[in-house]
């Protein structure tokens, strides 16, 4: 297991949230950070730190992204005509891995990223192992024939932890997906509160 996905059992309590919303958060039963002194950081936080908590949110939400991809994320956003707010939302929900998180195909976006590059998922008929591939309006993801009775899928695609958003259109019986249509940053459901114009002025500085 790599130290990217050890992470993700300590991430909730640094960032002092339930970040993806999970009954077995720990952070549910203790909601300080960890460490020896966890129980006992007090202090307001500057701008600065306001800010870099609500980056290392954002960039912990979609799977951990390394500060160098999200950093270049950012640039594209910023580089792409709009609102860079919602540009920088729109590039991280169209990643192939959060496209299969969002679709109920696996339980975090993780394992999400586990399916991919373990070679489980196609993209309009092709094998797709990089989990940041960009997804477009109307290409048709599936699970390959030999991987269409995973536990992991069924169990997730079966679980009423959370819904499948209006934008992502989920097949699961033939497990395919499509993604209708980019969404804004307001029909993201997020179950924290996310502040991704801070992660803007962050990246501004």
């Amino acid at each position: 297991m790599t130290k990217r996905l050890k992470s993700k059992h300590k991430v909730d309590r640094r960032l002092k949230a339930n970040l993806w919303g999970r009954p077995k958060s720990p952070f549910n039963v203790r909601a300080y950070p960890p460490g020896q002194h966890g129980q006992n950081k007090k202090g307001k936080p500057t701008d600065y730190g306001v800010q870099l908590q609500a980056k290392q949110k954002l960039k912990s939400y979609y799977g951990n992204i390394n500060e160098r991809q999200f950093r270049n994320i950012y640039r594209k956003a910023l580089s792409k005509k709009g609102d860079t707010t919602e540009n920088l939302i729109a590039l991280l929900e169209s990643r192939l891995d959060t496209v299969i998180y969002r679709a109920k195909f696996a339980p975090t976006v993780f394992a999400a990223r586990q399916l991919i590059n373990h070679g489980h998922i196609r993209v309009n008929k092709k094998k797709v192992n990089i989990a940041s591939y960009v997804v477009k309006n109307k290409d048709l993801i599936e699970v390959r024939d030999k991987s269409k009775k995973l536990n992991v899928i069924d169990n997730t695609i079966s679980s009423k932890e959370r819904d499948v958003p209006e934008y992502i259109k989920q097949d699961g019986k033939n497990k395919s997906i499509q993604l209708l249509r980019v969404p804004k940053f307001s029909e993201v459901p997020y179950p924290v509160i996310m502040e991704p114009n801070l992660v803007i002025e962050y990246y501004s500085r």
